[in-house]
């Protein structure tokens, strides 16, 4: 008797809307967005969870019910700092950080963004990283505050005095050992990324 194949993960979710298998192919590798299970776990997780105006689990449900305008209009994937948090406490094991970065590009690619200040910190994030090795707070809130918030910067001196104070920011970047080697990784990952 011959082995019936097994449902594929996208066969078995209910409700595949067209929107949510279009995130699922954008999305390197298996997102197992589809096995989402409402949990909640990821937006208790996140550190910007109060500056998103849908938690991360919301999104989700808004994906499966085909609401795209609404989801690439959202502020929620931009404001994901990358921490992987949330991937890692996910019980499903849904890779939630790169279905972010996911939603990024179709927001800039259908031109749905409210305005240019996500996108703007995301690029600012990532040109430290790819200079660095690391982020740098202090250039990234400056760099950031300065072009879009410049009345801003007078509230949040106090707290940046406060971390300069206790050592857990510094005044400079500094390059993180094997540079090199993350800027091969880096350019190899740009490379397959414009491979169709």
């Amino acid at each position: 008797m011959s082995a019936v194949p097994s449902p594929s993960a996208a066969d078995r979710a209910p409700e595949c809307s067209a929107f949510l298998r279009e995130v699922m192919d954008a999305t390197p590798g298996d997102s197992r967005l589809n096995m989402c299970i409402q949990c909640g776990t990821c937006g208790g997780s996140c550190p910007a969870g109060p500056e998103m105006d849908h938690t991360p689990r919301r999104l989700f449900a808004m994906i499966r019910s085909g609401l795209r305008d609404a989801v690439l209009r959202s502020n929620t994937p931009w404001y994901c700092v990358s921490c992987y948090f949330c991937t890692v406490r996910c019980p499903q094991q849904i890779h939630i950080t790169d279905v972010m970065y996911t939603l990024k590009g179709m927001a800039i690619g259908a031109q749905l963004y409210r305005d240019n200040s996500p996108p703007d910190f995301s690029q600012t994030f990532v040109d430290y990283v790819e200079h660095y090795g690391r982020s740098f707070e202090l250039g990234l809130a400056t760099r950031f505050s300065l072009r879009h918030h410049p009345l801003s910067l007078a509230s949040m001196a106090p707290m940046g005095l406060g971390m300069l104070r206790r050592g857990r920011m510094e005044l400079v970047p500094h390059r993180i050992e094997g540079m090199a080697q993350l800027t091969r990784i880096l350019d190899r990952a740009k490379a397959l990324e414009a491979t169709p």
